[in-house]
């Protein structure tokens, strides 16, 4: 009588692609990341600069009330 035999074949599984899924999102990830920080840190050179701006409009004013000032005190004859 003849037996019966069961052979089985193991063949090397692939990962199905869920590696590169998830590389994708992190390359995606770091990209956005980058990109956010970048405009946060435009955004705050912006905002010193305005600033600035104001601080040297405010000096500007001061130094002109001090001039009217100076020539209210000091009427021309």
């Amino acid at each position: 009588m003849a037996e019966d035999r069961t052979v089985i074949v193991e063949t090397p599984s692939r990962g199905g692609g869920s590696g590169w899924v998830i590389a994708l999102v992190l390359v995606v990830a770091l990209v956005v990341g980058i990109v956010f920080f970048s405009r946060m840190s435009d955004s705050e050179a912006v905002k010193d600069n305005a600033v600035a701006n104001a601080a040297a409009n405010v000096g500007d004013a001061a130094k002109d009330v001090g001039s009217a000032a100076k020539d209210v005190a000091n009427p021309a004859k």
